[in-house]
């Protein structure tokens, strides 16, 4: 038998087990008698066919007649014995009952691959309850000292307002506790944005047009169609997200009304409904390109097209750009409306126009916007050209920048914020539907499967950059040796990592923010190829987030630097700690059709909308 032989096939899952029962005399003598040597043998003369059939008779008569019932134990099991549909009595002979029994059934046998597939199952439930308790801890940290603020200081317990006072912890984290199920969570956050956002709103100061955007109307949007898909839900009525929503929109607008050109100025006063372009007259191409989903999204739910309008204006003027192999410069003036500068990259001021280049088509499909998807492939063409290279001596791949653009010298540095690309890749390539039912389908090109390559291979720089570290937590940035660059002593401190030599992180980068590109990546890439292995790399992220940046008295800090231990520690949770990376890490270990890709797209900070379709459109 060979090695990989089972020692069973799937025909002893069915075999006849009546060789292996127990067998009463009867059975014994008969089928002894009826051998083909005894019938040869006995069945020769009439005399042996004689005996033959009184022994059958006999046989037969001590079965039937002859009883011995045993009363000293019947006295006492009448219920059994006597019960009603079952009137035959116990007896120490061999009864009819008995002898007409039917064989016992055999138990169900689970395959070794069904029993295993339950297990696992029930490993990842168990790891997806382990981030539901993070997050009612970080939330407890928050609601217990900067409730209404708009971020935590969990080492000094009290909150902060750096993002205009909107509360902007609340907001994002309440669509995070809905997916989890987290009532109590729902409720408390539900009651303050009902009782206290619209007066903020009307009466705050100066925002930033984007991050107002993508955390506040974008949580906000979320939110209702959650809690209006959920005729449970437990805060207040969803019109009450909704209207704000449009509150807020309504005054954000002045962004791109009181810009002379299609760019939006960057900053707006809330109370005073204006807006102005940042100190240094410019605003990021990111920053500018990334309200599209959100504004698209409530005109849909609204019928005012005004607010689809204006932002997808920005995209539009965007194509008529002039642009190196789709790749843009990092500024952009909202007031000639051109760039400005030369520097490319896909870490801070460039990441996201790239990642809502294919998401906003996605949500738009049945807009007919192809130029948007048309974007998308030639800056992906530009990206594998210009930006990726591989690291020395272990070749891991990277995407770099051009400081001085398309002619000019590359640069091996990597954001954190790069991270985002491989999910983006990923999404671009199926359109949020697995590998295996696009190949089923016969619906990938070989350009999409080069991409969905590179996709996993980014992937796995970005994990290698948590690993590489003591802490096991990724730097803001990395700078990889390659060819052209080499720089030694600024290693991650793991010293049994694979790449220690190829991962440089220098001393003003080795902070972390609790950031979510990695996990978003991860979760986006395990919907899409179901390789476990993305799971297990979020799971150890997972864990080194609990055991360095968890705070006692509640919430997590981000940390000075994750090359020492013990790492220091900065006073500081970003809201998307709540908003985006425990919400991916939450799905990540989930099934499938929770918040499925090919029904939503998330928004730059992991707010789910719904793709608009044309039943929606009906509706």
């Amino acid at each position: 038998m060979s090695s990989k032989t089972l020692p069973y096939s799937m025909k002893d899952v069915q075999y006849d087990n009546a060789k292996f029962r127990r067998r009463s005399l009867f059975q014994v003598i008969s089928h002894t008698f009826f051998t083909k040597k005894m019938k040869r043998e006995c069945m020769a003369c009439s005399t042996g066919k004689f005996l033959a059939l009184l022994m059958i008779c006999g046989l037969t008569y001590l079965m039937l007649t002859h009883a011995s019932p045993i009363h000293s134990i019947t006295n006492h099991v009448s219920s059994f014995g006597t019960h009603k549909g079952n009137n035959s009595i116990i007896y120490g002979g061999i009864g009819v009952r008995r002898f007409w029994r039917k064989p016992p059934r055999l138990p169900p046998r689970l395959s070794p691959d069904e029993s295993n597939n339950k297990s696992i199952a029930s490993e990842w439930t168990s790891k997806q309850e382990s981030v539901k308790k993070a997050f009612i801890h970080a939330w407890s940290g928050y609601k217990n000292y900067a409730m209404g603020y708009d971020e935590l200081m969990p080492l000094s317990k009290r909150g902060v307002d750096g993002l205009g006072g909107l509360g902007a912890t609340v907001v994002d984290a309440l669509d995070t506790a809905m997916i989890m199920g987290l009532d109590d969570v729902v409720s408390e956050a539900g009651s303050w944005i009902e009782k206290h956002l619209p007066e903020r709103i009307s009466h705050k100061g100066q925002v930033n047009l984007f991050e107002t955007t993508i955390r506040v109307v974008g949580g906000l949007l979320s939110s209702y169609h959650l809690s209006n898909s959920n005729p449970t839900n437990k805060g207040p009525k969803p019109s009450v997200y909704l209207e704000n929503a449009k509150n807020l929109a309504d005054r954000l607008l002045t962004g791109f009304t009181s810009s002379p050109t299609a760019i939006p100025f960057s900053d707006v006063v809330l109370h005073e409904r204006t807006a102005h372009a940042a100190p240094d007259g410019l605003s990021s191409t990111s920053e500018a390109t990334t309200l599209q989903l959100e504004y698209n999204y409530l005109s849909f739910l609204t019928g005012d097209p005004k607010y689809s309008v204006e932002a997808m204006k920005v995209l539009e003027h965007m194509k008529t750009l002039p642009k190196s192999e789709g790749l843009v410069p990092i500024y952009i003036s909202p007031t000639s409306g051109e760039f400005s500068g030369s520097n490319i990259r896909l870490g801070s001021r460039g990441d996201s126009y790239y990642e809502y280049l294919i998401k906003v088509w996605l949500q738009q499909r049945q807009s007919n916007r192809t130029y948007l998807h048309d974007m998308y492939v030639e800056a992906v063409k530009g990206v594998k050209r210009h930006l990726v290279r591989k690291s020395k001596p272990n070749g891991l791949v990277f995407v770099g920048e051009l400081p001085d653009g398309i002619d000019g010298g590359f640069s091996p540095k990597m954001d954190h914020l790069v991270c985002f690309l491989p999910g983006t890749l990923a999404l671009g390539a199926t359109n949020g539907i697995t590998k295996a039912k696009a190949m089923e389908e016969n619906l990938l090109t070989f350009e999409d499967l080069e991409n969905l390559k590179l996709a996993e291979d980014l992937a796995k720089t970005c994990f290698e950059m948590y690993a590489v570290t003591s802490t096991g937590l990724a730097p803001e940035i990395a700078y990889f040796n390659s060819e052209g660059y080499s720089e030694n002593g600024l290693d991650g401190g793991n010293k049994t990592s694979e790449y220690i030599h190829d991962i440089v992180i220098k001393h003003a980068d080795r902070h972390n923010l609790l950031r979510p590109e990695t996990v978003e990546s991860l979760f986006i890439l395990y919907r899409i190829t179901e390789d476990s292995k993305y799971r297990e790399w979020g799971w150890s992220i997972f864990e080194a987030f609990q055991k360095y940046t968890k705070v006692e008295s509640g919430g997590y800090s981000s940390l000075d630097d994750v090359t020492v231990l013990p790492p220091r520690r900065r006073d500081k949770m970003e809201t998307f700690f709540l908003g985006e990376t425990l919400k991916y890490l939450y799905l990540l270990f989930s099934d499938s059709n929770v918040i499925p890709l090919t029904e939503f797209v998330f928004n730059t900070e992991a707010h789910p909308i719904p793709i608009i379709t044309k039943d929606h459109q009906k509706e």
